[in-house]
């Protein structure tokens, strides 16, 4: 496998109408560094038919890669798809909505020369909705706390990897799987630099607030058992409130034998104690389901097309 400098792996996702100028504008910034490079192009099955444009452009740009996949697979796996297939020395990971500048690449190649192994970039003044940034502080601050992490919730899937990081990252094949965090978690020599966000080309983000929520269920509980401990913590908790109380009622019993007899409690303790175990229950499911999705041993994604590259991989 011939390498070339660095590879542009993007995932690319209802924004058909950036493409030529996200295309234009990387080639223009990767000739300006005198680079050998590639600008891989991976198709998430775009409801918009971005396939159509990206075909277009590698018929007239034999250094761009498109992978077009069987079906949606998501985000994060086209990701890890166009890092297997990226023949960089370095690979830059980007979205194609234009909120990364291309003209920032420079900026990153330059930082990593300086003897980091992976370089994020730290979006300054994001150009998204008060509520994406609030989902996104108040998701990491979670994060944080159940894996014992430290994570900047300003830093974007906008970075620069180095062949080794990259290679190390594709060998984690977990189902639910993250990009910024997984390369956190590999360690190597990090860092991170400012770049201004600028306004999405087109549309909005396809991330809903229920794909938000199911993504965070999904990496915590995929990462760490903390859920399952506080499960038990609550349990106990519970279980000592509630016969401290039960014994309350039996000396008060005792001293107040006329006392009247209701049902509230009993209701409320039945409510209380069904509900809890339902919550565990749950959180256990959760952890059962991950299981049973990974011992499947099911292919990440599986790739229909590929221009201008290998037809010998159509899934990992």
């Amino acid at each position: 496998m011939s390498l070339v400098d660095v590879s542009i792996v993007i995932p690319v996702y209802g924004c058909r109408a950036a493409l030529p100028e996200l295309h234009r504008r990387l080639v223009t910034t990767l000739e300006g560094m005198g680079k050998t490079f590639e600008i891989v192009l991976v198709d998430d099955c775009c409801p918009q038919n971005s396939w159509e444009e990206i075909k277009k452009i590698c018929a007239t740009d034999r250094r761009v890669v498109g992978i077009h996949f069987s079906r949606n697979f998501g985000q994060i796996r086209a990701i890890t798809c166009g890092l297997d297939h990226a023949r960089g020395e370095w690979a830059v990971v980007m979205d194609c909505d234009l909120q990364d500048r291309p003209e920032a690449i420079p900026q990153l190649w330059d930082k990593a020369h300086e003897g980091y192994d992976a370089v994020f970039v730290r979006r300054v003044n994001r150009k998204d909705k008060e509520s994406t940034k609030f989902f996104s502080r108040s998701f990491y601050k979670v994060y944080e706390h159940f894996t014992d992490g430290s994570y900047d919730n300003t830093i974007s899937n906008f970075s620069i990897a180095s062949r080794q990081v990259v290679d190390q990252y594709c060998r984690m094949r977990e189902h639910n799987r993250g990009y910024t965090t997984f390369i956190k978690w590999l360690g190597f020599n990090q860092a991170a630099i400012d770049v201004e966000g600028d306004e999405r080309f087109e549309g909005e983000s396809s991330y809903t607030m229920r794909k938000k929520l199911r993504m965070a269920f999904e990496l915590i509980t995929s990462q760490s058992t903390k859920p399952l401990k506080l499960a038990v913590n609550v349990g106990f908790t519970v279980f000592f409130i509630s016969l401290v109380y039960l014994i309350f009622l039996l000396i008060y019993h005792a001293v107040v034998p006329d006392v009247a007899v209701g049902w509230t409690s009993t209701i409320g303790a039945i409510f209380l104690m069904g509900g809890l175990n339902i919550g565990v229950a749950g959180i256990v499911g959760l952890y059962v389901g991950n299981i049973f999705d990974e011992t499947k041993n099911r292919p990440l994604y599986v790739v229909k097309t590929i221009l201008n590259g290998s037809e010998g991989d159509d899934g990992k």
